[in-house]
Parts: structure tokens; sequence; C-alpha cells
């Protein structure tokens, strides 16, 4: 079972780095590593559980995190109180996006990043994303609001990016009214 301390940390090197394409078909690891994700992320939502395992919530976590620099993504989406989707993307692209751009009002946050930040992340209001499912059937995944700015900040994982590297230091709500805050 994954628990906190198997998060890496911010400044780990690795999470700086781009990730590689996955080949198929995928091996036992990773497709335990896949399950393990989706039971965290799964655990950290459900409050008797993140407290019993002392998980932090969250809804996305790629390999990388984990030190393992290979492209999928993982999000577990509660879509009604106890009700959770699931989504495995491997080697996943950013097709569409909407004009539109929004932003966490109370901040993004990550696994990875052990500290209150302060600022806005623009994200795009709508996204489709195209990849592969585990067994190498091409997908493709239309997602909104919460949903799409899960997907955008695990796609930046996947290229080395943090959600911090987005906020600009020096002004960290830097344009805020030019987007819609959700």
């Amino acid at each position: 079972m994954l628990l906190m301390k198997d998060i890496l940390d911010e400044k780990e090197k690795c999470l700086h780095e781009k990730s590689h394409e996955v080949t198929f078909p995928l091996t036992n690891d990773q497709k335990n590593t896949v399950k393990d994700i989706i039971e965290f992320l799964t655990n950290s939502q459900i409050p008797e559980m993140a407290e019993k395992y002392d998980l932090r919530p969250g809804m996305g976590l790629t390999p990388v995190q984990l030190g393992i620099k290979e492209r999928y993504i993982v999000i577990v989406h509660e879509y009604d109180e106890g009700k959770f989707d699931n989504y495995v993307v491997f080697n996943p692209k950013l097709v569409s996006n909407s004009e539109e751009m929004i932003y966490v009002g109370e901040g993004e946050g990550c696994l990875s990043v052990n500290r209150e930040v302060d600022g806005i992340v623009p994200r795009f209001a709508r996204v489709t994303i195209e990849g592969y499912d585990e067994d190498g059937n091409k997908i493709r995944i239309r997602a909104r609001e919460e949903l799409a700015i899960a997907f955008q900040h695990e796609l930046d994982h996947l290229e080395g990016i943090l959600f911090t590297d987005k906020i600009d230091p020096k002004n960290p709500y830097k344009n805020k009214e030019k987007y819609r805050e959700i």
C-alpha cells in the first residue's frame, strides 16, 4: 500500500525532468503501480481512511512522483459523495482546449509540495486528452472544470513542471481578473 512517505518531495531532481513514453504490453509492475495509486487516491479522499493512514487528500498522481519516470497519469475523481471515476491514461496528450481560463480559488495543491503556496495557476476550463488505456487501446477524454484542472496538473508533471513553477513569484495573483475562479 502506498503511503505519503512514498511520494517524492518537490526538491527531488526527477520531478523536474521529462518522463518517458510507455510501451505496451504493460509489465506486472506497471499494472500494480496503477492499482496502488488508485487505492491511495481513493483512500485519501475518504476522510476516515485519510485519517487512519495519515494521507493528504489527492485527486491525481503520476509515477514520476514515486520516482518512476513513465508517461501516464492516474486521476480518481469523486463525482458524488463516496462515488469515484478512475482515469488512467498512458502517453497522454492534450489535443484541444477551451479559450476560457479558470483557476482554483483556494489555490492548487500537490502531493509532492508539502507547504502552503499562495497564487493562482491559470488553466483551461475544458480540455480533450488522448492517450491509451492499460491494454494499449486509444482513448479520448473530455474534461471540464475541476477535472480539466487535474488533467492539466498531471500532464505538467510528465513534463517536469510543478504547479509552483507557473506562479509568478513577484505577483502570485497576476491577471487574476482575466480568469474565472472555481
